[in-house]
């Protein structure tokens, strides 16, 4: 992502005392150790201008449920809403405060696109990473059947839920194999991770890689 953003000359900086944003914790039910976790996530970022994660999940918590996990017009309350203000998912970043969807990237290979669950339903990111992908020189982008449906990750989800997690993952990865597809991207880690872990186990020669891997080639 770095290496993108650098590309287009936007200049960078990794805040050394960021941690997690607090998802983890709070989606496990447990509010106070969420919150614990984004006061850090919060103090880190305060002074930032323009953030951006390539995470449409991390980014959905820190802009939606972030804020409220704290006392209205608390100091924390404060800053979390205006970090909210500047917090953007890469894709969306590129597109509507860059302002470009060519990004001088070139991989000649034939890819279809998973929708992750936070980054579409939650942030409404849809049509963005697409853009992006159909000005990557030689690439064909091809849309998988059902590209939108869930690949079972979930977080906790697919702890607490391992066997229709499992089921998911499977339908998901059919999608893919019968896609026809070299390569699968998405802008979510841990769909990748789930997806890529599925296809090693069964198998299936499809790389998974995240959009700023293929924006970053050139």
């Amino acid at each position: 992502m770095v290496a993108v953003l650098e590309r287009l000359g936007v200049a960078c900086d990794f805040p050394a005392a960021q941690t997690c944003c607090g998802q983890p914790a709070y989606n496990a039910g447990c509010p106070d150790e969420a919150r614990a976790v984004a006061r850090q996530f919060l103090r880190a970022f305060r002074d930032a201008g323009h953030i951006v994660a390539p995470s449409g999940s991390c980014v959905s918590f820190a802009k939606l449920h972030l804020p409220p996990l704290f006392e209205a017009g608390s100091p924390e309350h404060q800053d979390a809403v205006a970090i909210a203000e500047r917090l953007h998912e890469f894709s969306q970043f590129l597109v509507h405060v860059v302002g470009t969807e060519d990004v001088g990237a070139a991989f000649p290979h034939r890819v279809t696109y998973h929708d992750s669950c936070h980054l579409l339903r939650e942030l409404g990111v849809k049509d963005e990473p697409r853009r992006l992908l159909a000005r990557v020189r030689g690439l064909e982008l091809v849309e998988m059947t059902s590209s939108d449906t869930c690949c079972g990750f979930g977080g906790v989800f697919s702890i607490k839920q391992p066997e229709i997690s499992a089921a998911m993952a499977a339908d998901k990865v059919d999608r893919i194999r019968r896609s026809g597809a070299e390569c699968v991207v998405a802008g979510d880690a841990g769909c990748l991770m789930n997806i890529r872990g599925l296809m090693r186990r069964r198998g299936v020669n499809v790389r998974a890689m995240h959009l700023a891997e293929v924006l970053a080639r050139s």
